[in-house]
């Protein structure tokens, strides 16, 4: 993965580095001069809203996604996006099983590092938070899990950890082209994951914004013991400047999973 972030100037400095190359201030100049820094170049911004279709088993229309990138706001003394992603059955399906599903994230503009990042369900009145606060720095995650009691972990992560939400986001960063390969570590509920992905091709996809040309990704997700998790799964993002994901599909225990984009906003 280092090459590929590298490439896209995505790898922050490391942390010694950064203080020796860190002017003092200069008495007179504007702050901003005293310590330059630079967004990372993203193809998505504040306002953009993504629509999905979800699909699964044999129902064509199981439920809807809305993932938003809500504002971009000062947090942790930087500046970070905040994204959203909101998850609800159909109005049929929800009469006979209720569902709510929202995670979110905190992404830092300068870094592309997750600051935050937080999944919330209701499930047939069960409700459960999940949050996962991220000290980049020290290479931890701090993990909380309310539910009627609160449980909670630290547990060691390596350099440029991410949470899924932010993964998706890093990964339209990224200059991918075919034949790329790119690794992750991916904290995800207070366990660890390495998600390979590797980019097969271009394939030619319909979704709400008609038929067009996306890049085909497939992940391989191991857990810490080196397990495979998941099968099936594959990502398509579209082939332009926006590097939208049109398509997501997966196996899953239950039934085969699709999520397909409707509409963008922004």
């Amino acid at each position: 993965m280092l090459p590929l972030l590298a490439a896209a100037g995505l790898l922050p400095a490391p942390d010694g580095a950064a203080r020796a190359a860190a002017p003092g201030p200069v008495r007179g100049a504007p702050a901003a001069q005293a310590a330059a820094r630079t967004e990372r170049s993203v193809p998505f911004r504040a306002g953009e809203v993504l629509e999905y279709d979800v699909s699964w088993s044999t129902y064509v229309t199981a439920g809807t996604l809305t993932v938003t990138v809500r504002e971009k706001r000062p947090s942790a003394g930087s500046v970070a996006y905040y994204v959203t992603g909101e998850g609800r059955p159909t109005p049929l399906l929800s009469k006979l099983y209720s569902l709510y599903y929202k995670a979110d994230t905190l992404l830092d503009a300068y870094t592309l590092l997750p600051q935050r990042g937080s999944t919330y369900s209701e499930e047939n009145g069960r409700r459960r938070m999940k949050i996962t606060r991220f000290d980049q720095a020290a290479r931890a995650v701090e993990f909380e899990m309310q539910t009627s009691t609160a449980f909670k972990k630290r547990l060691a992560v390596p350099a440029y950890s991410q949470d899924v939400l932010s993964a998706i986001f890093v990964m339209r960063a990224l200059p991918l082209t075919p034949g790329a390969k790119v690794s992750m570590p991916v904290c995800d509920g207070g366990d660890l994951y390495r998600v390979s992905l590797a980019v097969t091709g271009r394939e030619l996809v319909r979704s709400g914004l008609g038929t067009g040309s996306a890049l085909k990704i497939v992940p391989t997700i191991t857990d810490q013991q080196g397990h495979p998790v998941g099968r099936g799964v594959a990502i398509w993002l579209s082939d332009d400047a926006r590097r939208l994901p049109v398509k997501l599909q997966a196996e899953l225990a239950v039934g085969s999973f699709v999520l397909l984009l409707r509409g963008v906003k922004g």
